[in-house]
């Protein structure tokens, strides 16, 4: 997803010999793109992803840097899905028990390499 997230997409579709599809801030991306609003402790925001990045029935991963509060990481699959998408799973490499964002997420596969429980 938009920022860190693009540090660690793009490896991680290089090392599983994959696409990657980026997810951006509005007006970043050059063809035609769908909108994922999602709503913040502190007000709304939104991304973009482009509408023709996913195949019907093509399996995708969801990576990004931290798992907090899941306002993004919880968006982002139910817009993929709208493109056809099916969702493997979403990835992190932080996660942050302590707000419980996986609980926003609880019909996906979550994981994460390391867990802060404060």
């Amino acid at each position: 997803m938009e920022a860190r997230g693009f540090i660690f997409g793009p490896a991680l579709a290089y090392r599983l010999n994959a696409g990657f599809v980026p997810v951006r801030k509005p007006g970043k991306l050059p063809a035609e793109t769908v909108k994922i609003s999602y709503e913040l402790e502190y007000g709304s925001n939104a991304l973009e992803v482009h509408k023709d990045a996913v195949q019907k029935g093509q399996r995708i991963l969801i990576v990004d840097d931290v798992l907090a509060r899941a306002a993004v990481a919880a968006a982002v699959p139910p817009v993929a899905s709208r493109l056809g998408a099916h969702i493997a799973g979403l990835g992190f490499v932080v996660e942050l028990d302590f707000l419980k964002g996986r609980e926003k997420l609880g019909k996906y596969d979550v994981f994460s390499l390391l867990h802060y429980d404060h």
